[in-house]
């Protein structure tokens, strides 16, 4: 007796009733469909998040100011979602932010968890307005100057500012291609705007010209914020600071720096922070929150999953239980013609087996096909993540699938396992018998 004799018959076997093993299996499917698209949806969750974080930094990037400057940095830099451009107004007035002094600075690199080297000072640098040739309105916009190697922002055209250019080169927020009148965000890539900045001592006003290189991805991390270079970086605070004392421009406002995260919780981190006068906010502050609620979520549904998984064994139980009962004689003519009882069991094994095989192999066909659909719909003209280009709902992991497939066979194996051995356990003379 051959293995693949063996594989053979058993898919044979399961022809003979095509109802029965049709139901058996489709309770598989619905099962294996549950617990694989669950599965994608939390792949597709967590590596749009993971993605987030790892743009800013990663998990060991802290963002450390004066308490007071928080609430104003968390606006700008972790907001949930794009928001619209505002019209700008001679209204506004730029919020003061306390600097952090040299002391601190010096301090926040003896602090244990954190790698000195990694210690780095932002500029911080503001503009008041914002507007092109293609429009007579003008904008508010907020600018953040981008440290080489620390951020890397996901665009829905072009790319994010270069560090070494010499012109000026910026990156824009979501939606302000559209409010700067160009029809999509790739019109505006290679476009000049006008940004108008403000000297604080004469409120006087200075326009600079920069190149529009790319448009930002909205995200759940999205920098709301105009990114530049170095080079349009040290413009705009030179004209922010241009009558300020020397002592004024030495200022440190933001504090950039990474943690030994693997050994130091950011709670640790930030409460050695509280006693210098400091606060501190990593990425996973805000995104944590988010995947700790889809993780929730999707355990729910898994539940679910496993209970239909569940219902399948059984179903795969009675189904062979069935089989068993319904080929006795046949069962002692093959052990009496020499067949072991090993054999026997692999036989009606193999059968359980390959109830799971079909069951999860179209569960996860069915999967995909219904998330690439949903995807595709998610991200069409009034889908719900038609403002979130770059996150894909649904996210199928070859590892993941292969894995699942392998778990619901091997569910199906133990399921099959109390029939077969009851075959195996027939006496040959005695199931010949069996009428």
């Amino acid at each position: 007796m051959k293995f693949l004799d063996v594989l053979k018959g058993a898919n044979q076997n399961l022809l003979r009733n095509k109802l029965r093993t049709f139901l058996t299996i489709l309770a598989v499917f619905i099962g294996s469909f549950t617990i694989i698209t669950n599965t994608a949806i939390q792949s597709g969750v967590n590596s749009f998040i993971d993605g987030q974080v790892a743009a800013y930094g990663g998990d060991g990037y802290l963002l450390i100011t004066t308490p007071g400057a928080m609430t104003m940095l968390g606006s700008q830099l972790f907001s949930a979602a794009s928001s619209e451009p505002e019209e700008y107004t001679a209204d506004g007035a730029p919020s003061a932010m306390a600097p952090i002094t040299a002391k601190q600075v010096e301090e926040i690199k003896d602090l244990p968890a954190i790698n000195p080297d990694s210690v780095a000072t932002m500029k911080t640098i503001s503009a008041t307005y914002i507007t092109s040739s293609e429009t007579d309105k003008k904008y508010t916009v907020q600018l953040q100057a981008m440290a080489p190697g620390q951020i890397t922002i996901d665009t829905v055209a072009g790319t994010s500012p270069n560090m070494d250019a010499d012109e000026y080169e910026v990156t824009l927020p979501p939606n302000y291609p559209k409010a700067l009148g160009y029809e999509n965000d790739e019109d505006i890539v290679g476009q000049t705007v006008t940004i108008a900045v403000q000297d604080q001592v004469t409120l006087a006003y200075d326009l600079l010209e920069a190149k529009v290189v790319g448009v930002q991805a909205p995200g759940i991390v999205t920098q709301n914020a105009a990114l530049v270079n170095t080079a349009l970086s040290d413009a705009v605070y030179d004209l922010n600071t241009k009558y300020y004392p020397d002592a004024q421009k030495a200022q440190v406002y933001i504090v950039t720096a990474e943690y030994d995260f693997e050994n130091y919780s950011a709670d640790d981190v930030k409460a050695e922070l509280e006693e210098i006068g400091l606060t501190g906010m990593t990425v996973s502050d805000l995104v944590g929150q988010v995947k700790a609620f889809f993780d929730v979520v999707i355990a729910v549904f898994n539940i679910f999953g496993l209970i239909a998984l569940l219902a399948a064994a059984i179903g795969i139980i009675n189904t062979l239980f069935m089989s068993v009962q319904e080929r006795t004689r046949e069962i002692g003519l093959d052990k009496a013609l020499g067949m072991s009882s090993g054999w026997v069991f692999l036989s009606f094994s193999i059968e359980a087996i390959a109830l799971g095989f079909w069951g999860s192999v179209m569960g996860t066909i069915a999967s995909m096909v219904a998330g690439n659909i949903a995807n595709a719909a998610f991200h069409s003209p009034g889908g719900f993540l038609e403002a979130f280009p770059t996150f894909y709902l649904v996210e199928f992991k070859p590892i993941n699938v292969v894995l699942l497939i392998l778990l619901i066979m091997a569910i199906a194996f133990l399921a099959g396992t109390l029939p077969a051995r009851k075959a195996a356990a027939k006496s040959p003379i005695d199931a010949l018998r069996y009428e």
